[in-house]
């Protein structure tokens, strides 16, 4: 079953994708022509934070070659990098996906939907109203700066691990070992669930 291409509230994105991209990407989803998993973080400080972080998880969802599998639980998160007070609280979760897009058109579809947010990238540590990052990929490594693969800080970041390993309690970082091992070597200082708080999964 093929699922179009929804433009509108349900898919903020700026670029629509051409009408013969999707016919070829679900073409091959609906064949399931090898699919990879992918596990994405989605974070935000700015704005309507939740509403933010599940118009991300409906725009992924919405790509051509795109399923999402599981979304984890909700996580604040103290920003990093800065003086503590000096910006809001970020809301974190992770995306387990299957896709058949390869990282690099990943990594375009995530920007975006950042840039459908109006992300900002003009300071390192500064807040954003959206940040989407591919976390793994399979089990691809790559040292390209463009897309580094794994993520380079993944392993030391709680706000990636704990909500990652809450939807898969096995889940391995490539060239890293296992989520839950990475998970008990950093802290949690700072990040808390918050269990009064969901993102729905796409129906």
């Amino acid at each position: 079953m093929t699922r179009p291409f929804r433009q509108g509230h349900s898919d903020p994105t700026v670029q629509p994708v051409p009408a013969s991209v999707v016919e070829q990407v679900d073409a091959a989803d609906t064949t399931l022509s090898n699919p990879k998993w992918a596990v994405i973080s989605i974070g935000s400080n700015l704005g309507n934070r939740l509403e933010t972080l599940q118009g991300a998880v409906d725009a992924l969802e919405d790509t051509p070659g795109v399923r999402v599998k599981a979304v984890s639980p909700v996580y604040e998160t103290e920003p990093w990098g800065v003086e503590p007070g000096s910006q809001p609280s970020y809301f974190n979760a992770v995306v387990v996906l299957r896709t058949t897009l390869p990282p690099s058109s990943l990594l375009e579809r995530a920007h975006a939907v950042e840039e459908a947010f109006h992300r900002v990238r003009d300071e390192r540590w500064g807040p954003r109203t959206l940040d989407v990052d591919i976390v793994a990929y399979a089990d691809v490594t790559s040292d390209d700066p463009h897309l580094t693969l794994p993520h380079p800080r993944a392993h030391e970041r709680a706000f990636v691990l704990a909500p990652w390993h809450d939807v898969d309690p096995q889940a391995q970082l490539p060239g890293r070992g296992t989520v839950a091992d990475l998970l008990s070597g950093v802290t949690r200082e700072g990040v808390a669930p918050r269990a009064d708080l969901e993102l729905r999964l796409p129906e």
